[in-house]
């Protein structure tokens, strides 16, 4: 066999010995190979003329499972028993506007944020849920195990903004602490999907119970420091001194193991995700624990210029089992088998939420990071109006409350309405894709904006309708 084919089976094994198997790189030349064959580049209105709202990031918290609307943001206290909360409403900053009697320390911020009372879509299904509130379309027949993620899928909001050019030397997007998934399945709609891996969030960890590497992992193999990892990666470059003609001929894997390395080894990349370097006084604030944590390295984050990062809100039980803790049905044997209300006020709910999201709000003003930071907060669905067996609630897709807040909007707000039991929109129904629409309006990204598929196919990023009066 020639001599140049021995010089590159070493290069790949002093890649993967080095670069961490070679996965971002190879993943970096992967999108660029199909961007080049199929224009994934966006065209359309985002690049000029399109009037939004101020958001330079966005950070998505969402609430996998569940939360129930009757117990948090939308109480009905004059609703029967069974149905009416066991929780009370609390008045808040804003003279009107009550909430739950478990988060009063978000109760002083409700100058800051809109409540929207009035989401709604037609599924109870998790899977579908998900799929509809992270991509904003509907797939009603998506489910278990099918809803694994695959690159026919319509792309997470923060791989559009990756394939629209809103990236720069850090990563467009992130997913804290990992994406949604478990028995072996990685959920539809946490992923680039259709626009090819070079747009995937990077994922510092892979989803719960699955077999995989998470996406796009920055972390350098045990043992390997970053001088190290240099003196390799000059190696490499004297082994393919050679053949660098061919290389570049073969799509430029040169230039994307040098993006990776850069991303690699950038002290600002680094030094976004290293949270020893926040004051203790501000890490207890958002609490010692992974949802403050992750709320905290999310303001990192978007304050380093990564331009949308979801924190996924789920919680790892002691025997090791994935629970999506908002699905407050109550009996979860990983739990204890204790009831939903009981699970709600445990420390994987709401005491660390209202901790949490009030130490956010408070930090992104302190720093004047609010106007131009646009938060969403929402699960897949809401939970049913009859309180059940266990003292917890259904899955309702009919009705939730979600949270919005920076980025332009007008805090203070109440958008939409509930009937009496919280159970169906009585003004103002917003659908999952209008959410989505209001993001991409909030970075000045008009609706009718196109990507392309990996065969070339043009996509409008949204079919909704963007909630322009919350601006």
């Amino acid at each position: 066999m020639p001599s140049n084919w021995n010089r590159r089976d070493a290069m790949l094994r002093l890649g993967k010995l080095g670069l961490g198997a070679v996965t971002l790189p190879g993943l970096l030349e992967a999108g660029a190979r199909q961007a080049l064959a199929s224009g994934t580049r966006g065209t359309g209105p985002a690049a000029g003329g399109y009037r939004g709202g101020k958001a330079r990031s966005c950070i998505l918290l969402y609430l996998w499972g569940g939360p129930p609307q009757q117990d948090m943001w939308d109480l009905k206290p004059l609703a029967p028993d069974g149905i009416r909360s066991e929780f009370a409403p609390i008045e808040t900053a804003v003279p009107g506007i009550m909430i739950c009697d478990q988060m009063p320390q978000i109760a002083r911020h409700t100058d800051k944020f809109v409540i929207v009372r009035s989401l709604t879509h037609e599924s109870n299904v998790h899977e579908v849920g998900v799929y509809h509130t992270l991509t904003g379309q509907a797939v009603p027949g998506l489910g278990f195990p099918r809803n694994q993620r695959t690159r026919m899928h319509y792309p997470h909001p923060g791989s559009v903004l990756s394939a629209l050019g809103l990236g720069g030397d850090m990563p467009a997007s992130v997913t804290i602490p990992r994406p949604i998934g478990h028995d072996g399945v990685t959920y539809a709609g946490t992923h680039a999907g259709f626009l090819g891996p070079r747009h995937d969030p990077l994922e510092l960890q892979a989803a719960g119970e699955v077999n995989e590497q998470p996406v796009h992992n920055l972390a350098l193999p045990d043992g390997l420091d970053t001088t190290r990892l240099l003196a390799r990666h000059g190696l490499l470059k004297l082994l393919e001194a050679q053949d660098r003609l061919a290389e570049r001929q073969a799509w430029g894997f040169d230039a994307y193991r040098e993006q990776a390395l850069r991303m690699l080894v950038a002290p600002e990349t680094r030094a976004a995700f290293d949270l020893s370097r926040e004051p203790d006084r501000l890490r207890d604030r958002y609490g010692r624990n992974e949802y403050g944590e992750s709320f905290l390295l999310a303001r990192r984050l978007v304050e380093a210029g990564v331009r949308l990062v979801t924190v996924v809100w789920l919680y790892i039980c002691p025997d090791g089992n994935v629970a999506n803790v908002w699905d407050n049905h109550g009996g979860t044997g990983s739990l204890g088998g204790i009831t939903g209300y009981q699970m709600l006020k445990e420390k994987y709910c709401l005491p660390p939420l209202d901790q949490a999201f009030s130490a956010l709000l408070e930090d992104l003003a302190d720093r004047g990071l609010l106007e131009e930071t646009l938060l969403v907060m929402l699960g897949e669905f809401g939970r049913t109006p009859k309180i059940n067996a266990t003292a917890g609630r259904d899955h309702w897709g009919p009705c939730q409350s979600a949270v919005l807040a920076g980025g332009g909007i007008r805090g203070g707000q109440v958008y939409g309405a509930s009937d009496r039991h919280a159970a169906y929109p009585t003004s103002h129904p917003v659908a999952p894709q209008d959410i989505i629409a209001t993001v991409y309006h909030a970075f000045g990204i008009a609706p009718e904006t196109v990507v392309y598929d990996q065969s070339g196919r043009p996509h409008r990023v949204s079919e909704g309708r963007p909630l322009v009066e919350l601006f």
